[in-house]
């Protein structure tokens, strides 16, 4: 029995310790497919929408990008600015467009601010910053998370390099931006996403060093001519990663051989203390045996010596 809890306890600790190991990569997984979901559901939606219907929106992001301009300091005197949440947000739930990298694989969702509850699952627009709709005179600052093990984001942003590209996506038009800079700055540091009033600017913003966040990565991309032109099937489709399908294609069959392993010698050690016992209860019912045999014996031996000497008290007595 003990044998068996023990066992039980061994295979409680490889599940449990199985679970950990694997949930970065499954909890990532699931992330990757809610962000997918809500892009294909921000696609679906923008069919609805007419040329007219994307010129005003259009419109009312590039008013809110020259007043922002504008501003002496548009970092602190962003919130003079009304209207800020209602811009772009064509499915009411804050979703303005979505990013594409390429080289690290990622396609994320970009929503209104920079709140713990935005960057924990996607991109967000920080403000004060131009909206991400392009134009000379803007700088849009796009940030997210890195080191989640809940969510990839912007893990790998520090694997981009000059010249590598990343689309925007805001509505029905994509937009393309080269790497051009790459700086590692204090937190407070701003004068890296000011807004020059020649050029047309996207930053990619995430914490650095991996694990210590002291500091910010920052990423910026100048505006090019676009080398694809905007396509999106909208379907239920995903790709699983080889790093989701592997383990739980092998867990069961781990599984198994584990059961194999640890319950096929307590089977045989079962047997053999059975076998044991049933031995040693023939060995003492054959220890018993004798005892009676040598029993019987004695009595005999001292019925006869007790015949003998009444034999030969007898003979005196006759004599």
């Amino acid at each position: 029995m003990k044998k068996n809890n023990k066992t039980i306890i061994m295979i409680l600790f490889f599940f449990v310790g199985l679970l950990v190991l694997l949930y970065p990569a499954i909890s990532d997984f699931y992330n990757q497919k809610r962000q997918s979901k809500v892009i294909v559901d921000y696609e679906s939606l923008l069919e609805k929408y007419s040329p007219n219907d994307y010129t005003e929106l259009f419109d009312e992001a590039d008013k809110y990008n020259k007043e922002l301009a504008s501003l002496k300091y548009p970092y602190i005197y962003y919130k003079e600015l009304k209207n800020y949440n209602n811009i772009l947000d064509v499915n009411n739930t804050g979703m303005m467009g979505y990013i594409s990298i390429d080289k690290i694989k990622v396609e994320l969702p970009i929503y209104h601010g920079t709140s713990e509850q935005v960057l924990s699952v996607a991109v967000g627009h920080l403000e004060g910053s131009s909206f991400p709709v392009g134009g000379i005179g803007t700088h849009s600052v796009l940030s997210a998370h890195r080191g989640l093990p809940s969510s990839k984001l912007f893990t790998d942003l520090n694997k981009l390099e000059i010249g590598d590209t990343f689309t925007v996506t805001i509505l029905d038009r994509l937009i393309t931006y080269e790497v051009d800079q790459i700086e590692i700055v204090e937190p407070n540091d701003l004068k890296k996403l000011e807004i020059d009033p020649e050029k047309d600017y996207i930053t990619l913003m995430t914490c650095t060093p991996y694990g210590i966040n002291t500091h910010r990565l920052l990423v910026r991309g100048t505006r090019i001519e676009n080398t694809k032109v905007k396509t999106y099937i909208t379907t239920e489709a995903f790709q699983v990663s080889n790093l989701i399908v592997t383990p739980l294609v092998a867990l069961p069959i781990v599984f198994i051989l584990l059961l194999s392993i640890i319950f096929k010698p307590i089977e045989k050690n079962y047997l053999e203390e059975y076998l044991n016992i049933t031995q040693n209860n023939i060995n003492i019912e054959k220890d018993t045996n004798n005892i009676k045999n040598l029993h019987k014996l004695n009595n005999i031996n001292k019925e006869k010596r007790t015949n003998k000497n009444t034999s030969i008290n007898n003979k005196i007595n006759t004599k």
